[in-house]
């Protein structure tokens, strides 16, 4: 269930859905601008969404995003997705038909190391989410991007459900998307920061490689978080694969 959205832009442009990372609020894209119908939203248990109680899939998650499009009466959209809103993106292109376009970044279709992640519910289910909140934004951004806007970042992380974290962090360790990308036939463009620690350029050309129609770009000097630190890049890319449907 999806309890905070913003729906903005041109009433007659084309809808395009952005899709969080795990751990931000629809402030990640509070840079970013486009000539489309943006709709934002936060992952239940994040930013202004209500906690859900209990575990939850990707698939989940990708329902919540139906309901919201469902609730808003639109029937296909566009869709962009950072890191854990790339997941959803894929599963929503692979199992539904309400995605015309589809943009991937700085994602994975699953973790081969399990470990970490359950290394990091360990911590978060007995100390909570200070003692990670460090080394996450750590690989979130370079070491030399401003540190006022890393801050934002890590307090809009330490404003997230731990419980609803922990479910999200469930949900990415035992995803295994391989199996849908061969399924996905929508235009799509695949983005990786080329510093990126969390989701390596590798994984981002392996879902290339998978899709049937896709571009790689991969974006210099940036880290996870590359729509923060490389806004006006990201947007040329977008523009040029979303604005072919542009009326």
């Amino acid at each position: 269930m999806i309890g905070h959205y913003t729906l903005t832009g041109p009433e007659d442009a084309p809808v395009l859905v952005l899709g969080n990372a795990l751990g931000t609020t629809t402030g990640l894209w509070r840079d970013f601008a486009l000539p489309f119908r943006l709709l934002r939203f936060d992952h239940r248990g994040h930013g202004r969404s209500a906690p859900v109680e209990g575990p939850c899939a990707i698939e989940d998650l990708a329902n919540d995003v139906v309901d919201l499009l469902d609730h808003l009466e639109l029937d296909r959209v566009h869709y962009c997705g950072v890191s854990l809103g790339g997941m959803v993106g894929m599963w929503l292109a692979a199992h539904t038909d309400r995605i015309s376009r589809l943009a991937l970044m700085c994602t994975t279709a699953w973790y081969p190391d399990k470990s970490v992640w359950d290394e990091r519910i360990e911590v978060l289910r007995s100390r909570g989410m200070d003692p990670i909140a460090d080394s996450v934004v750590a690989r979130w951004f370079t070491p030399a991007f401003p540190a006022d806007v890393v801050a934002r970042f890590r307090a809009d992380l330490l404003r997230v459900d731990v419980p609803s974290y922990v479910a999200c962090c469930e949900a990415i360790r035992d995803m295994d998307l391989r199996p849908d990308l061969a399924k996905i036939d929508v235009p799509a463009v695949v983005i990786a920061a080329a510093q990126d620690q969390a989701t390596p350029p590798e994984l981002a050309r392996q879902i290339a490689d998978e899709l049937p129609d896709a571009e790689l770009y991969v974006v210099g000097d940036v880290a996870h978080l590359a729509v923060v630190e490389a806004p006006r890049t990201i947007s040329v890319i977008l523009d040029d694969h979303f604005g072919n449907d542009r009326p």
